[in-house]
């Protein structure tokens, strides 16, 4: 067993707790390969952001959990070889199983998610309290889940959206003893959020509701990409087709940031950027065939859109 401690990481509850009183929210940012994680850091270190590094499900049959582990006890090291240590939380994005959260805890992740959404609500209750025990004795900090988003991304799926109901947060958050919370308010997996002509709107009624039962609790929002039209359209320009991609309005999110919203997880938009670069490369250097020059400048967009991100949007910049 390794713990997160020996790596350079942190759990989420010092992170949260000064978000929240911050009126602000941490990203939450998916990785798969170097390239991602590169730019993940660069932007946080950068514009002076803790940051969440997330690992789903997929990540870690396509890349491997030792492998993604060592990549972000790497991250610690390289924030601190750019000149500014931020705080780097490793969690698991989606767990499903007791048995997948005490792996990802044993093999030095310093926060997990369970997701127990699709469980009826008592057994969501039993199993999420399962995982906060096990997780807690290795002062690992966890992320559960009421109500259930509609997309998909990576192996979690469903077709409709079940609002999160707020007469049921106390009671889950009391028996189960999480450290935050994902809420289902209107934002949904992958970049087809919306239908064309629907107005993109989530329920902020909703979480102020929820924010008033369970007063600065961390709350957590999770597929909240906006699917920038500046890089849909880039990834059209160069062969996409993803004429009906529509994501958050980032204004909606930045109102919800400023409650007790405080973390937001981005992971199509950074897909989009990573995808649009590498496609213009391959459309305007056809011959090109190292990796490092197409991956370079997927990386260097990735960065970018990430620092606004940070900046604009979360308002986490400078407060690492």
């Amino acid at each position: 067993m390794v713990s997160y401690k020996e790596l350079g990481l942190v759990n989420t509850r010092a992170m949260f707790a000064k978000a929240v009183s911050g009126g602000y929210a941490i990203p939450g940012y998916n990785f798969n390969n170097m390239e991602q994680m590169q730019a993940i850091i660069q932007a946080c270190v950068e514009t002076k952001s803790p940051v969440i590094l997330q690992v789903s499900s997929g990540a870690r049959k396509y890349a491997n959990q030792t492998l993604l582990r060592y990549m972000a006890q790497g991250a610690v090291e390289y924030a601190k070889e750019l000149g500014y240590p931020i705080p780097i939380t490793l969690h698991l994005d989606h767990g499903d199983t007791l048995e997948l959260c005490q792996s990802c805890v044993d093999f030095g992740f310093s926060s997990v998610m369970i997701d127990g959404s699709h469980h009826a609500y008592a057994d969501n209750v039993a199993l999420t309290k399962k995982v906060v025990e096990y997780a807690h004795a290795h002062d690992v900090s966890v992320e559960g889940e009421l109500g259930v988003l509609a997309g998909v991304e990576d192996e979690v799926s469903a077709e409709k959206h079940t609002y999160t109901r707020p007469e049921e947060v106390e009671d889950f958050v009391q028996k189960t003893g999480v450290d935050s919370l994902a809420i289902s308010i209107g934002t949904s997996h992958g970049a087809f959020k919306f239908k064309p002509g629907q107005k993109p709107e989530i329920r902020l009624d909703i979480l102020a509701e929820i924010e008033q039962r369970i007063p600065g609790f961390p709350i957590v929002l999770h597929g909240s990409s906006s699917v920038p039209a500046d890089l849909v359209a880039l990834v059209n320009k160069y062969g996409g087709r993803l004429e009906e991609a529509i994501g958050i309005p980032e204004e909606q999110l930045r109102a919800a940031a400023k409650s007790a919203v405080c973390k937001i997880n981005i992971d199509s938009d950074g897909r989009l950027a990573m995808t649009a670069g590498i496609r213009q490369v391959f459309a305007e250097k056809p011959a090109e065939f190292d990796p490092r020059k197409y991956l370079g400048p997927a990386r260097d967009l990735l960065k970018e859109l990430y620092k606004r991100k940070n900046s604009e949007v979360l308002g986490s910049a400078n407060q690492a």
